[in-house]
């Protein structure tokens, strides 16, 4: 009997709990919503953050802040991603459209000591560049697009944005934090904006685009971003958003905090100063698209050619074709390694592709082999990251294969795999490390060559990079019973097997 009054109880206690859950979105389905046109929904949001002649009045920003960046990008083991750190300090002018933005950037995967650096960026109008004490270099694209959507799309010009679009209008509302949100939506240099502004107290609570970034998402196509305000504090009769947290395709990238909020600070003839020689070539710049330059070729063995750069491409002659060693960056790059070896073997068919790790730059020339319709060696836990790649949307920029819609010929490695015959026959590993989870390494056993991946780099003194990874490399040869004369990897050249290993069991020992 107690059992039962037991039950009753709990099931009423649950009960309850699924009413007050169904009673609570109810109220948020009910919410008030914003006025009855756009732009007076935009003017509601405006008085909530202080009125829009207050913000109007604001010609200068100064803020002082932190943030932690997932490095989704780099090939480790994925999720939960490493995480890069900074202190930022920003200065802003709304007036000249002109940012300064100094960063002190921890980065995890340095080498003992070398972790720290500082880095000073000036956006105009013009371009951007970086400055040094010794001189100005070009900006990249990347850092001058995002500065351009600060001072355009950040929490102080967002709604006044979207007040001067000429095609601001209601979109579907969303729910967001279990509340059903009015959504106005405008374009913005030919990007579509989405403001999700509270039903309750109206102010902005996320703003989203659809765009093409030019940083290491480039090779993601249309990329689907969220940027979530929070944490508001009044400054001088402004409400401002001292917390931003950056989604990217879903993922939770970036997030940003603002220690400090200073409105119209005092600046000086300098702050913006910048070479406006070299600030417009940043936006010249080909970016990830940049042509493949052949340069002389090294030969590492007869019909193996390695062609070095910032991303080396190796190009393998077999009997029945030839293999191409890598597919990095972009179509274009990988097109121009594509043309080369064509060019030096007339007439022989590029008959496959190894792709060895899964590095967003380092697949970023997958889409145009898959295109092309070649066969591409991947790593087996690789594969679910490069069927979404495949897969992302290029409405923005359609690429080739956004128009010929071919499918994939993945040969998956999971174990040991023999890629032709031959004196140039290939072997292929998985490395199975703890940061080497995601690469194999390439064996060309009459030769005794190895290829390592993404493992192998010596800095300017002869010193060697991260030599966790090579050691995870050497373990990796020891169980699979390789002899190994010459090692080289995707941004390292040839180097004696025995040199590397000594590196490592100095470095380590």
């Amino acid at each position: 009997m107690q059992c039962k009054v037991l039950f009753a109880a709990i099931m009423c206690l649950a009960a309850g709990v699924a009413s007050a859950d169904a009673a609570a979105n109810t109220a948020a389905d009910k919410a008030p919503q914003c006025a009855p046109t756009p732009r007076d929904c935009v003017a509601l949001a405006l008085a909530a953050m202080g009125g829009r002649e207050r913000i109007e009045a604001v010609k200068g920003l100064s803020l002082e802040g932190i943030q932690h960046t997932l490095l989704v990008e780099q090939s480790y083991r994925q999720e939960p991603f490493i995480t890069a750190y900074a202190r930022t300090q920003e200065k802003i002018d709304f007036t000249t459209q002109r940012m300064l933005i100094q960063t002190h950037l921890t980065w995890p995967e340095s080498d003992p000591g070398q972790s720290e650096s500082d880095n000073t960026l000036v956006v105009g109008p013009e371009g951007g560049v970086y400055r040094s004490e010794k001189s100005d270099s070009p900006a990249s694209r990347a850092d001058i697009e995002a500065a351009r959507y600060a001072l355009t799309l950040g929490p102080m010009r967002l709604l006044l944005t979207a007040l001067g679009a000429a095609d601001l209008r209601f979109d579907t509302a969303q729910r967001l934090r279990s509340t059903l949100h009015p959504v106005v939506s405008f374009t913005w240099q030919s990007r579509p904006v989405r403001v999700l502004i509270n039903p309750f107290n109206h102010l902005p609570d996320a703003v989203e685009t659809v765009a093409v970034f030019y940083d290491h998402w480039y090779q993601w196509g249309d990329v689907r971003q969220r940027i979530y305000w929070d944490n508001w504090q009044t400054v001088h009769g402004i409400r401002y958003p001292t917390n931003e947290v950056e989604e990217r395709n879903g993922i939770l990238w970036e997030s940003r905090q603002v220690l400090k909020v200073d409105l119209d600070p005092p600046t000086d003839a300098g702050t913006f100063k910048l070479d406006t020689q070299l600030a417009p070539k940043g936006l010249q710049s080909p970016g990830w698209e940049q042509p493949f330059k052949a340069g002389k070729g090294v030969t590492l063995a007869p019909g193996i050619t390695l062609y070095p750069g910032s991303w080396n491409a190796t190009v393998v002659k077999q009997d029945d074709g030839i293999v191409l060693l890598e597919s990095p960056l972009s179509g274009s790059y990988i097109s121009g390694v594509i043309d080369e070896a064509k060019q030096q073997s007339p007439g022989q068919p590029i008959k496959t592709v190894l792709s060895t790790s899964d590095s967003w730059p380092h697949v970023g020339g997958v889409r145009q082999v898959v295109a092309l319709g070649l066969p591409v060696y991947i790593l087996d836990l690789n594969k679910p990251l490069l069927d979404r790649l495949v897969a992302s949307p290029r409405r923005l920029h359609p690429d080739l294969l956004a128009r010929s819609a071919r499918q994939p010929k993945w040969r998956v490695v999971s174990q040991k795999v023999v890629v032709g015959a031959g004196a140039n026959r290939m072997e292929l590993y998985p490395l199975r490390g703890a940061s080497t989870e995601r690469q194999y390494m390439v064996y060309f056993p009459e030769h005794k060559l190895l290829y390592a991946s993404d493992t192998l780099a010596l800095d300017a003194d002869g010193s060697l990079y991260a030599p966790e990874l090579m050691r995870e490399v050497m373990d990796a040869v020891k169980r699979e019973n390789l002899e190994v004369t010459t090692v080289f990897a995707m941004h390292q050249g040839p180097v004696p097997w025995t040199q590397v290993t000594g590196l490592v069991e100095r470095a380590l020992n």
